[in-house]
């Protein structure tokens, strides 16, 4: 009689531990009202709005195509499009390698036009350096990435007098 009562109360036992187990985890998981805002690729207010933006940085996301554009112009992105990954990837590359070459003269987001066989790159740049060092640094850019890159490759640069001069607003 008392196996029997023992081989009953083992399932009971089993049952009543995992429901004390369950109602720990479920004592521990918290909800909350779902928060349906979009905050990313938007700066934030800074207390004495002395954070400069440029056009570009100026408007979120959500406005590309209405007052901004894309910063590559490409049709591999299209539907059966050839070399997605690659020309990500070499777009990526031009930006950093334009920052880096161009150090601290950078006044805007680099844009990236491919059309054919031909890579346009084109950004605001400060003349803060003399004149044929300009020349200079853009024949530089544009030699090592048409031989990386195995396609011609032009400049297209605009100059400014200083960074405040693309202010476009502060926040």
């Amino acid at each position: 009689m008392n196996n029997s009562l023992i081989k009953i109360a083992q399932p009971l036992l089993s049952i009543q531990g995992q429901l004390a187990s369950w109602s720990a985890v479920t004592s521990q998981i918290h909800t909350s009202a779902a928060l349906c805002r979009v905050v990313s690729g938007k700066y934030r207010i800074t207390k004495k709005r002395d954070r400069p933006l440029t056009y570009e940085m100026a408007n979120p996301p959500h406005y590309i195509a209405h007052r901004k554009t894309w910063n590559s112009w490409n049709t591999s992105n299209l539907k059966d499009g050839l070399r997605r990954s690659e020309t990500a990837v070499e777009d990526e590359f031009i930006r950093r390698f334009m920052t880096g070459t161009w150090h601290g003269l950078m006044c805007s987001e680099v844009i990236i036009k491919r059309q054919f066989n031909h890579i346009r790159v084109a950004a605001i740049v400060r003349r803060a350096v003399s004149p044929t060092k300009m020349y200079f640094l853009l024949g530089y850019t544009e030699e090592l990435l048409a031989n990386w890159l195995q396609c011609p490759v032009t400049l297209e640069l605009q100059t400014v007098d200083s960074f405040q001069d693309v202010v476009f607003k502060y926040i």
